[in-house]
């Protein structure tokens, strides 16, 4: 596991330019290394306006999209296309003017879905997908995801993964059902600890002043039952994408400064 980089960008917009443009570096280097790459995807203003700026980026276009595989961290458990849903932004903000290759996006279950409104038999079924895309060299029952995108809720939540909620506690499933979740609505998916720590590159999206307080308790060593963002590391690398609202309660010394 890798010690955490700190990069602090002016503000919200900034800092997703500068995401979509690092994605984009990430993901052809990574192409041209193995032919595919991987990436989860994460909701939330900050996440869909990553997905909103790669798709007005020219650079967009080195990308090889049919050689990308799309995943999830966490999802709203409502009908396909719902407004809510995570998948339904990234849609409308990115994956519908890309050429991807359907088969190769992964979105979690719908309430309208095979399982219904059993929100335990989609968890299991995501899991089991997750578990039929492993490659030899994962070395897991989930693949080895070349980016993990999450962003951090003010209370600290990564994913669906909030504070003292049982799911935080999941050692062994990589995909739970969230019941009772503090926000709107209350039945989610999410990806467990142990799935998301399979990320190579974990990198936090954060904007936003309402954020500062989660950020400085995650980087100051809080436990992952009462700040969930402290429990996911990157194997290879976690990076802290900042604006300078989110980081005005970092030590100066901690932090690098990104675009101005």
């Amino acid at each position: 596991m890798s010690t955490p980089e700190i990069v602090v960008h002016a503000d919200k917009e900034l800092l997703a330019r500068a995401v979509a443009a690092r994605l984009v570096t990430r993901l052809v280097d990574v192409q041209a290394s193995r032919g595919t790459a991987s990436v989860v995807l994460t909701g939330g203003g900050i996440g869909t306006g990553v997905l909103a700026a790669l798709a007005e980026s020219p650079a967009r276009d080195a990308i090889d999209w049919r050689q990308l595989s799309v995943w999830w961290g966490d999802e709203r458990f409502l009908p396909s296309g719902d407004p809510e849903r995570n998948e339904t932004s990234a849609r409308a903000a990115l994956l519908d003017h890309v050429p991807v290759d359907p088969a190769r996006v992964h979105p979690m279950g719908a309430t309208d879905g095979p399982d219904g409104k059993d929100a335990e038999a989609a968890a299991n079924r995501y899991a089991e997908e997750l578990a039929a895309a492993v490659r030899t060299e994962d070395h897991g029952p989930v693949p080895r995801f070349d980016v993990l995108m999450l962003g951090v809720g003010p209370d600290g939540h990564v994913a669906s993964m909030f504070p003292e909620h049982p799911g935080v506690h999941e050692d062994q499933r990589q995909v739970v059902a969230v019941h009772g979740s503090p926000k709107p609505p209350p039945t989610r998916l999410s990806l467990t600890f142990p799935a998301l720590n399979a990320a190579r590159e974990v990198w936090f999206l954060v904007s936003g002043e309402e954020k500062a307080g989660a950020v400085r308790l995650a980087l100051g060593g809080a436990g992952p039952v009462q700040i969930p963002a402290t429990g996911v590391r990157g194997q290879q690398r976690i990076l802290w994408l900042l604006d300078r609202a989110a980081a005005k309660e970092l030590p100066p010394d901690l932090t690098r400064p990104g675009s101005r």
